[in-house]
C-alpha cells in the first residue's frame, strides 16, 4: 500500500505544471505585444493557443481528483478550453493562409460549441439548480439579458458597424459573440446567487467571462472602425481569460460539499437576482426609443426578446403553480408521517358536520330529526393517543420516537383504508374521521372499518401486534348536543382520557356522564389553580411514625388536605393527580414543605429531634432549584435539617439521572434525610440501593396487608427487606400497619418503625401536639 501513495500526486503536479506553462506563455505574449516585437499576430495566436491548451490539461486533471459531484463541472470546463484551443488553432491556420481575418463558419461553430459546453459546466456547479425546470429558467434569464443588451450595445458601440466594410458573416459574429458572453455571465450570476458561501473558482470564472465579454466587444468595435490588426494589445485579454480558468482549477472542493442536500428546498434568490433580467429589458426599451431607427438587428433582437420573455413567464407561471401545490401540501400534511394534519382534519370535519346537518353553515340551528336513525350512520371521530410514548422518547431518543409514530401511521392507514380520513393531530395524537357521506364507496355500513366501535377494536389489535406500543381511543359521534367541530373533538378527547383511566389499550365512547365529569374536572382544575395562588384553602394532617417496640413517636408524615369552598374537605386522591397533570404540584409542594417545616419546629419543645416527612412529586427532582427551595424552607422555619425527611417514590428515584442524584447528595450534605417510599413496587430495586443517597426506607403497604393472612411470601419479603436495609444502614418503616396481627408480625420480624391506623390516624398539628404531650403507655 505504501508504494501506491505517491501515484495520486502525479496528476496534481501535471496540472500545476500546465498552469506554470500557461503563466509563462501568457507573460511572454503580453511582453511581446507591449514591446511591439516582430510577428506580433503569430505570437498572439500561439500564445492564446498554448494557454488554452494548458487550461484544458489543468481542468482535466482537476476532474480526476475532485469528488464525483464536481467531476462533470471540470470535465465540461476542460472541453470548453479544448474547444478554445482548437478554435484558436483553426483561426491561426486560416489567418496564415489569407490576408483577411478568418471569420469562417467552422471557426464560428467551434467557438459557439465552447460557449455551449461552458454554459453546461456552469449548470453543473454544486450551487446550480438541480431540476431541469430550474436550469431552463437560468438559461432563459441569461438569454433575456443577452438579447436585451443588444439594443444597448448597438446604440453605444456598434452603430458604426452599419457602414463598415464587413461581410455579413463578420458582422453577424461580431454581434453574436458578446451576446453569448453576456448570456454565460448572467448564467454564472444565477448559479452563484443562492445564499451559501461563494466558491472561489466561480469568482475567477466570473472575472474570466467579464474579461472575455469586454474583449469581444472592443474587438468588434475596433473592426467596425477599421482599427484592428492581428497582434493588437486587446489580444492579451483572451489568453488571460483562459489563464483565470486554469487558476480556478487549483482550488480545493467546497468545504461543505458533503453537506449539500440534493433533496432540500432551494434557497430563495436575492431580490436583485430576480430583478436582473427585467432591469436589462428596461434598458433595451430605453435604447430602442433613443435610437429611433428601424435597424434589422435591433428589431430582430426585440422580437427574440419578446419570445424569450413569453417563455420565461410561462415557466414562472408553471413554477408558481407547482409552488402553490407544494405549499398546499405542506399546509395540510404532517411531514413525519405523510398523513393529513390537524388543519386539514378539522376542515374536513367541519364540512362533514355542515353536510350532515343540511342547514348550511349555521351552528346554532337545531339538529334535524330526519338525520337521526340507524339507517343514517353518524359522523364520528376516533381520537387515538399512544400510551407511554414519552418514555420512548426519553429512553431511546426522538429518532426512535419518530420511527414509532411512522409505524403507527402506516398501521392505522392499513386498517382504516377508504372508510375514513386518518390524520396526525400532533405529538403522539392521531384521529380518524368517519363521514358516511364522503366514503370511498356508496355504502360502507357493512364494512367493519365503517363502524366506530369495530374500527377501534381493529386499531387496537393492529397496534398490539408487534408494534411495541399501545393506544387509548376516545370515540365521539355527532349529535344534537354538538354545535360544531370543536365540541365533537372535545368529546372525543374526554372519551380518550376515560380510556386511559380504564387501564390504557382500550376505547371508550363519550357519554353524558363522562361529559359531565369532564366539566366538573375542568371546574375543579380552575378552583385548584385559584387555591394554589391564594394558599389559604390547604391544611396539613400528620400521621405518626412510631417505634414498633415502645410506641414512641419518632416522626410524622405531612399529608395535605384541600378545604374546598363548595365540596368540603377533599383528600389528596381527589386533587393531587390534577395538580401533577397541570404542573400545579410544584407550587403546592412548596407550600406543604414550608408549612410542614414550621409545624415541625413548633413541636421540638415536646419531642426534640422528632422529624417531619414530606412527600415530593417526581417533577421536583428535575428542577435545579430543589436544594435551594429546601434550604429556604428550613431557614424560614428555624428547623434543623435533620428534622426534615423528604419522601420520594422508588420509581422516581430509580429513573433519576446522574444530575438528580447529585442534587440528592447535596441535600444529604445538608443533613436532610431522604426516604424511599413504596419500596418493592419498582423494578430492579435492590441493585439501585447502593446508588441512592437514602437514609430511610418504607416497605409498601401491599406487603404489610398480607401479613394478616400469614402469607409466607409476604412475611419473607418484609423480613428480607428489613435485613437488607439494615445492611445498608437504612431506617425501615413498615407502612400501612392497621391491625394487631400486622403489628405483631412487624415486631417479630424486627422492623424498627411502623406507620398506620394501628398507631394513629392523620390529625391536625394541634392534636399531634396533644399526643406528644402524653407519655407513651
Amino acid at each position: 500500500m505504501a508504494a501506491d501513495r505517491p501515484a495520486p500526486a502525479r496528476p496534481r503536479r501535471a496540472g500545476t505544471a500546465a498552469l506554470g506553462v500557461g503563466v509563462g506563455a501568457a507573460t511572454v505574449e503580453v511582453a511581446w505585444l507591449v514591446a511591439g516585437g516582430p510577428a506580433a499576430a503569430l505570437a498572439s495566436d500561439l500564445g492564446a493557443t498554448v494557454v488554452a491548451g494548458c487550461a484544458t490539461l489543468a481542468c482535466a486533471e482537476t476532474a480526476g481528483r475532485h469528488p464525483p459531484a464536481l467531476r462533470r463541472f471540470w470535465l465540461l470546463l476542460a472541453a470548453t478550453m479544448g474547444l478554445a484551443a482548437a478554435g484558436r488553432t483553426i483561426w491561426t491556420v486560416g489567418r496564415l493562409g489569407a490576408d483577411a481575418l478568418p471569420h469562417t463558419p467552422l471557426v464560428g461553430a467551434v467557438f459557439v460549441a465552447g460557449i455551449v459546453t461552458g454554459t453546461a459546466a456552469l449548470l453543473s456547479a454544486v450551487s446550480a439548480p438541480r431540476s431541469g425546470l430550474g436550469r431552463a429558467r437560468v438559461v432563459l434569464d441569461g438569454v433575456i439579458v443577452g438579447l436585451a443588451l443588444i439594443p444597448v450595445a448597438w446604440v453605444v458601440v456598434y452603430r458604426d458597424m452599419a457602414g463598415a466594410d464587413l461581410d455579413g458573416t463578420a458582422r453577424s459574429l461580431g454581434m453574436f459573440y458578446p451576446m453569448l458572453d453576456l448570456i454565460q455571465l448572467a448564467v454564472l450570476i444565477s448559479v452563484a446567487a443562492p445564499a451559501r458561501p461563494l466558491w472561489p473558482p466561480l469568482t475567477l470564472l466570473g472575472v474570466s467571462l467579464a474579461l472575455r465579454a469586454g474583449a469581444d466587444a472592443v474587438y468588434v468595435s475596433l473592426i467596425a472602425q477599421g482599427q484592428y490588426q492581428a497582434g493588437h494589445p486587446i489580444d492579451v485579454c483572451w489568453p488571460l481569460s483562459y489563464l483565470l480558468v486554469a487558476c480556478a482549477s487549483r482550488y480545493p472542493p467546497p468545504a461543505d460539499l458533503d453537506q449539500v442536500d440534493e433533496t432540500a428546498e432551494p434557497a430563495p434568490m436575492p431580490w436583485w437576482r430576480v430583478a436582473l433580467p427585467y432591469l436589462t429589458v428596461g434598458a433595451a426599451i430605453v435604447a430602442i426609443v433613443v435610437d429611433g431607427q428601424p435597424v434589422p438587428v435591433v428589431q430582430g433582437s426585440a422580437v427574440a426578446l419578446l419570445a424569450a420573455l413569453a417563455v420565461r413567464q410561462a415557466l414562472a407561471a408553471n413554477e408558481n403553480r407547482r409552488l402553490a401545490a407544494r405549499l398546499r401540501q405542506l399546509a395540510y400534511t404532517d411531514q413525519l408521517t405523510g398523513l393529513p394534519n390537524r388543519l386539514l382534519f378539522t376542515r374536513r370535519l367541519r364540512q362533514a358536520i355542515v353536510a350532515r346537518r343540511g342547514h348550511g353553515d349555521h351552528p346554532g340551528e337545531p339538529y334535524p330529526d330526519a338525520m337521526v336513525g340507524p339507517d343514517r350512520p353518524a359522523v364520528a371521530v376516533l381520537l387515538l393517543d399512544l400510551d407511554g410514548f414519552k418514555q420512548v422518547n426519553d429512553r431511546f431518543g426522538h429518532a426512535s420516537g419518530d420511527a414509532v409514530l411512522a409505524e403507527v401511521a402506516t398501521r392505522m392507514q392499513a386498517v382504516v383504508a377508504g372508510a375514513g380520513l386518518t390524520a396526525r393531530l400532533g405529538g403522539d395524537e392521531f384521529a380518524v374521521l368517519l363521514d358516511p357521506s364522503a366514503a370511498a364507496e356508496p355504502d360502507r355500513r357493512g364494512d367493519p372499518a365503517a363502524d366506530p366501535e369495530r374500527l377501534a377494536q381493529r386499531l387496537l389489535a393492529a397496534l398490539a401486534d408487534g408494534s411495541g406500543t399501545s393506544a387509548s381511543i376516545g370515540i365521539a359521534e355527532y349529535g344534537p348536543q354538538h354545535t360544531g367541530d370543536a365540541d365533537l373533538l372535545r368529546d372525543a378527547d374526554i372519551a380518550m382520557y376515560a380510556a386511559k383511566a380504564a387501564g390504557k389499550s382500550a376505547y371508550r365512547f363519550c357519554t353524558p356522564a363522562l361529559r359531565e365529569a369532564a366539566v366538573t374536572r375542568a371546574d375543579l382544575i380552575a378552583d385548584l389553580r385559584r387555591a394554589v395562588d391564594d394558599g389559604d384553602q390547604f391544611e396539613l394532617a400528620y400521621q405518626p411514625i412510631v417505634e414498633v417496640g415502645s410506641g414512641v413517636v419518632r416522626a410524622a408524615e405531612a399529608l395535605v388536605r384541600w378545604r374546598h369552598p363548595r365540596h368540603g374537605l377533599l383528600s389528596p386522591a381527589r386533587f393531587l393527580p390534577l395538580a401533577e397533570e397541570t404542573g400545579l404540584v410544584l407550587p403546592l409542594d412548596r407550600w406543604v414543605l414550608a408549612a410542614a417545616c414550621r409545624d415541625a419546629a413548633s413541636w421540638q419543645d415536646l419531642a426534640p429531634g422528632m422529624s417531619v416527612a414530606v412527600n415530593l412529586a417526581p417533577a421536583h427532582l428535575l428542577r435545579a432549584d430543589l436544594v435551594g427551595t429546601v434550604d429556604e424552607a428550613l431557614a424560614a422555619a428555624g428547623l434543623a435539617p435533620a428534622g426534615l425527611t423528604l419522601e420520594l417514590t422508588e420509581t422516581a428515584l430509580i429513573d433519576s439521572a446522574d444530575e438528580v442524584l447529585a442534587g440528592l447528595r447535596r441535600l444529604r450534605e445538608l443533613r436532610v434525610r431522604i426516604s424511599i417510599d413504596d419500596f418493592g413496587t419498582g423494578y430492579s430495586s435492590l441493585s439501585y440501593l447502593h446508588r441512592l443517597p437514602a437514609t430511610d426506607l418504607k416497605i409498601d403497604r401491599s406487603f404489610v396487608d398480607r401479613l394478616d393472612t400469614r402469607d409466607a411470601t409476604a412475611y419473607a419479603t418484609v423480613e428480607m427487606v428489613t435485613r437488607l436495609a439494615d445492611a445498608f444502614g437504612l431506617v425501615v418503616v413498615a407502612e400501612g400497619v392497621e391491625t394487631e396481627t400486622q403489628h405483631r408480625a412487624v415486631a417479630e420480624i424486627g422492623c424498627p418503625r411502623g406507620q398506620g391506623y394501628r398507631y394513629g390516624r392523620p390529625q391536625p398539628v394541634g392534636h399531634l401536639r396533644q399526643l406528644l404531650a402524653v407519655p407513651p403507655g
